[in-house]
């Protein structure tokens, strides 16, 4: 991932709620930051940078993403004191995504217009990194030069923030994967799932590897290694998969 560092902080975008932001950086670029010092804390950056880096090289159209610099004194001159204390407790790096200028939400009255290939292999990537956060109600994706976006990958391994090892959760039911805003639409999943394991298992350490240790903390390598572990263990074994896009939630 490249680096850049922030020299002006453009806007709030209150979409989301970790209160992301547009900035620019000193490469002339406008990208969407996400804060360390939002709520959900370092680990929704590293969920970001894992699922953003798989999906890129499986082929999915995810926004470029940058490690970006925010110097202490960016924040200095906002008024708003919610976002002042965002960004002066978000110092060093954090992760930005490449702004789209001119993209626009997307429409879910058309959402049954997606190629159903491509809406199966959504549904397969967020089936595979446990991203429960792609609903009719927040579908956290774009559209840009008629072509679909995905963004906002936060929510993703979302039990790594539990008391139980990453990896030990692999198999366990996701039964709120059933609410995926594409599922509708989506083709045949298990030939989506065929055509990107053997890609997404060669970009898997890669992909890992891409994290800041900083976001890591203690431990960094013991914790990269649990991310690997999970998704080789989904990847290799998606028994689960057709109940979870079900609903069904028996263990």
């Amino acid at each position: 991932m490249r680096r850049v560092t922030a020299t002006r902080y453009v806007t709030a975008l209150r979409e989301g709620g970790s209160l992301p932001g547009l900035v620019e950086a000193d490469d002339d670029g406008l990208y969407v930051v996400k804060f360390s010092g939002a709520g959900q804390g370092p680990g929704s950056l590293v969920s970001e940078v894992i699922a953003g880096e798989l999906g890129r090289a499986i082929g999915l159209r995810v926004p470029e993403l940058v490690v970006i610099e925010i110097p202490p004194e960016l924040g200095h001159a906002e008024p708003d004191p919610e976002i002042k204390g965002l960004i002066e407790a978000s110092p060093g790096i954090n992760v930005g995504m490449d702004f789209l200028p001119g993209a626009l939400p997307f429409d879910l009255a058309h959402s049954r217009a997606v190629d159903p290939d491509l809406a199966a292999e959504i549904v397969w990537f967020d089936w595979l990194i446990t991203n429960i956060d792609r609903t009719a109600r927040n579908p956290n994706l774009l559209t840009w030069h008629r072509e679909i976006r995905l963004i906002d990958h936060g929510a993703a391994f979302f039990r790594q923030h539990g008391a139980v090892p990453l990896s030990e959760t692999a198999a366990k039911p996701t039964p709120m994967m059933a609410a995926h805003l594409l599922l509708p639409a989506a083709g045949e999943i298990d030939a989506a799932a065929n055509r990107l394991t053997g890609p997404a298992l060669e970009a898997v350490a890669a992909s890992v590897a891409a994290v800041p240790s900083e976001w890591l903390g203690a431990g960094a390598e013991a914790k990269r290694r649990e991310f690997e572990l999970f998704l080789q263990a989904r990847l290799k074994d998606r028994s689960r998969m057709a109940e979870d896009l079900r609903g069904d939630d028996q263990q």
